[in-house]
C-alpha cells in the first residue's frame, strides 16, 4: 500500500510538472560490478557459481519544482564478501522530493522529501544515513525529511523512518531533528572581514517496540558458586542521543568543536549494559600559500548506536564516528586498516603538516617540492570495571556485566592499550618536465586483537616509491614499488605496478602483491581499462587477498577470491 500511495503522488506530481512550461531533466547511471570466479586452495578462494555480479541502476528525473529517483538493485549471485543477506533484487531506494521558494542566498525555502533518503547531522555522531556500495553500507531511512530556511542563516531539519537492513526494513523507528545557525549572516561585520561562525544542535531518537526487543537470558552463579540464576534485562524502548556543535572560520583558521551524548541503551554491543555514550572532539586546522597544518583529537565511549539493538558489525548502524586516520591509497599502507571502536570507546588524535619549498631554493630544487608529515595515535579509553573484573570480563558472549553500568572511566585518562598508531611522511617532487616522483615512509602499530580479533600488536615499516613519467600529452608510464617489513603476523610483503595510460580511451595496469615473509604468496592482477565518452569498461583477471575493505573507519571483511574480472560504468 505505502508504494502504490507513492508511485500515485509521483504520477500527481508528472502531471503537474507536465502541464507547465519548465523541463524535465533525466539523469542516472548503471554500474555492474562482475566476477567470474575460480577455486584456489593456495589463497583460500572458493566457487560457489558459476558468475557472481553486483549491479545497480540509477535514475534520477528532476524539475524546478520536484526531485524524482529510484535505484535498482540487482544481487541475486552477490560477489564475495556480501552476506547471504544481500542475497536478492528490488527496488530499495525510491523518493520523491518537493521544494518550495527560493532564497536570496541560493537553495530552496522549503523540501520535502518523502521515500527513502540519506541524511547527516553534524560529523555523523548520532545520525549519518549513507551509501557506500565497495563496504556493503546502505542505511538509508524510509519515511519523511523536511528540510526549512525560514530566514537568512537559518535550517531546519526533522525527519523519520525505518532505517534499512538489506532487502527489508528494521521494526523500529528513528526520529530526529536540526538546527544550523550561522550567525556571520546577521553580523554585517563579520562578514566584511571574512568571519564566519556556526552553531548547531540536533536530536535523535530511536524507537524500537517491546515486542521486538531481542535480549537473550543472563545467567549468573548464585553467591554459593554452586547453582546459576537466571535473569532477564529490562530494555528501554526510547534511545535519545543529542549533539551540539559550533564552527569559527576566520582567515587563514579553522575551528571545530562538538558533543554529542547518548541515553542508556543496552544492547549486543556493549554487553548489554548501562551507561550513557558520549563523543567529544576538537578540530582546528590552519593553511596558507605553501603550508597548511590539522590537529584532531577525539573521545567517544559506548557510541554504537543500532536502529536494531541486537546487530553486530556495521548492520543497523545510526550515527558514525570518523577514525581519526589517514585514509591509505597505497596497497601496502592499506593492508591494516583501523576500524574505530565505537562500543568500547577511543582517544583518538590526528596532526598533519604540509609544507611547499619553493622552487630555485636549496631544497626545493628547479621544480618546488612538497613535504607532508602525518601522524595518527588511538589509545584506549580508562575504564574500571565493576567488581575488579577485567576486560575479558566485558565480552559480548558472556554479558558478565549485563544489566549493569559496566565500568566507571575518568575522562582524560587513557587506557592500558594502544590501538592504532601510524607515523608518515611523503615527499612529491618533480625533477623534470617529464618525470614526477613521490617517496613515502610509514611505521605502523595494528592492534589486530582489538580490531580483528586475535593477532597480537603488528609493528611495520612500510617504504613506497611511486614515479610518473610523461611519454606525450596522451601517453603516460606510472610505476610502484612497495615494500612492508615486519616480525609479526605474515611477515614481509612487496608490491609492484605498472600502469600505461593512453589518453583519452586506454588504460592497462599490471601489479602484484607478494607475501615474501610467511606464506610465498602473489596475489597478482592484470586489468584493461577503456573510456568512452560516459562509458567506462574495464576488464581483469587475478588473484585478491583476504583481508578488511575499509573507508572512514568502517570495514568489512572480504574473503580471498580469483577469476575474471569485469566492471561497467555508464552516466547520462
Amino acid at each position: 500500500m505505502k508504494r502504490i500511495l507513492f508511485a500515485s503522488a509521483c504520477l500527481l506530481t508528472l502531471n503537474a510538472a507536465a502541464q507547465s512550461d519548465d523541463k524535465l531533466t533525466l539523469s542516472g547511471s548503471i554500474q555492474s560490478d562482475i566476477l567470474v570466479p575460480q577455486s584456489d586452495e593456495k589463497i583460500g578462494a572458493t566457487k560457489d557459481d558459476d558468475l557472481l555480479t553486483n549491479t545497480y541502476v540509477d535514475l534520477q528525473l528532476q524539475h524546478r519544482l520536484f526531485e524524482a529517483g529510484a535505484r535498482l538493485e540487482y544481487l541475486e549471485h552477490p560477489l564475495p564478501g556480501f552476506e547471504r543477506d544481500f542475497k536478492g533484487w528490488g527496488v530499495p531506494h525510491f523518493y520523491l522530493k518537493g521544494m518550495m521558494g527560493q532564497r536570496k542566498e541560493g537553495g530552496h525555502v522549503a523540501e520535502l522529501t518523502l521515500g527513502t533518503f540519506y541524511e547527516q547531522f553534524g560529523s555523523g555522531f548520532i545520525l549519518r544515513t549513507y551509501e557506500e556500495r565497495a563496504l556493503g553500507i546502505d542505511n538509508s531511512l524510509l519515511g519523511g525529511r523536511l528540510l526549512l530556511k525560514p530566514a537568512t542563516g537559518v535550517t531546519l531539519k526533522a525527519l523519520g523512518g525505518r532505517q534499512r537492513r538489506y532487502w527489508d526494513w528494521n521494526k523500529g523507528h528513528v526520529a530526529g531533528a536540526d538546527a544550523e545557525l550561522n550567525i556571520d549572516e546577521w553580523v554585517p561585520a563579520m562578514q566584511q572581514s571574512g568571519t564566519r561562525l556556526m552553531v548547531g544542535a540536533s536530536w535523535v531518537n530511536k524507537h524500537e517496540d517491546e515486542e521486538y526487543l531481542e535480549t537473550p537470558p543472563v545467567r549468573r552463579p548464585t553467591y554459593t558458586g554452586y547453582s546459576y540464576t537466571t535473569y532477564s534485562i529490562a530494555q528501554p524502548e526510547y534511545v535519545n542521543a543529542w549533539d551540539v556543535r559550533a564552527q569559527l572560520n576566520t582567515g587563514n583558521l579553522s575551528l571545530l568543536a562538538e558533543y554529542a551524548q547518548k541515553g542508556y541503551d543496552p544492547a549486543q554491543a556493549n554487553g548489554y549494559i548501562y551507561r550513557r555514550g558520549s563523543a567529544a572532539m576538537l578540530s582546528a586546522s590552519y593553511s596558507q600559500k605553501g603550508l597548511s597544518l590539522l590537529l584532531q583529537a577525539k573521545r567517544s565511549e559506548d557510541m554504537s548506536f543500532k536502529s536494531r539493538r541486537s546487530m553486530l558489525g556495521i548492520s543497523s548502524a545510526v550515527n558514525h564516528l570518523p577514525a581519526f586516520t589517514q585514509d591509505q591509497t597505497y596497497a601496502l599502507a592499506a593492508l591494516y586498516p583501523y576500524a574505530t571502536q565505537l562500543a568500547d570507546g577511543e582517544w583518538a588524535y590526528q596532526a598533519e603538516l604540509g609544507y611547499n619549498f619553493k622552487r630555485k631554493t636549496a631544497l626545493g630544487g628547479k621544480y618546488g617540492m612538497n613535504v607532508k608529515l602525518n601522524y595518527s595515535y588511538v589509545r584506549a579509553i580508562d575504564r574500571q570495571f565493576e567488581g575488579g573484573a577485567d576486560v575479558a570480563s566485558l565480552t559480548k558472549s558472556n554479558m558478565a556485566l549485563a544489566g549493569t553500568k559496566g565500568y566507571t572511566s575518568s575522562f582524560f585518562k587513557w587506557g592500558d592499550q594502544t590501538y592504532y598508531q601510524d607515523l608518515d611522511i611523503t615527499l612529491s617532487r618533480r625533477l623534470s618536465k617529464q618525470l614526477r616522483l613521490n617517496l613515502m615512509y610509514m611505521n605502523q602499530r595494528y592492534n589486530k586483537t582489538v580490531v580483528e580479533g586475535e593477532g597480537g600488536m603488528i609493528h611495520s615499516d612500510i617504504f613506497v616509491a611511486d614515479a610518473k613519467y610523461q611519454f606525450s600529452p596522451k601517453t603516460t608510464l606510472r610505476v610502484e614499488a612497495q615494500y612492508l617489513s615486519t616480525e609479526q603476523d605474515e611477515g614481509d610483503w612487496l608490491y609492484g605496478l605498472a600502469e600505461l595510460s593512453l589518453v583519452p580511451h586506454w588504460m592497462f595496469t599490471v601489479s602484484d602483491m607478494w607475501n615474501c615473509g610467511e606464506t610465498d604468496t602473489h596475489y597478482y592482477q592484470a586489468l584493461v581499462t577503456f573510456n568512452t565518452g560516459a562509458h567506462r569498461l574495464q576488464a581483469g583477471y587475478g588473484r585478491t587477498r583476504a583481508g578488511y575493505n575499509c573507508s572512514g573507519g568502517v570495514c568489512r571483511w572480504i574473503p580471498a577470491q580469483k577469476g575474471f574480472t569485469l566492471s561497467y560504468n555508464y552516466n547520462f
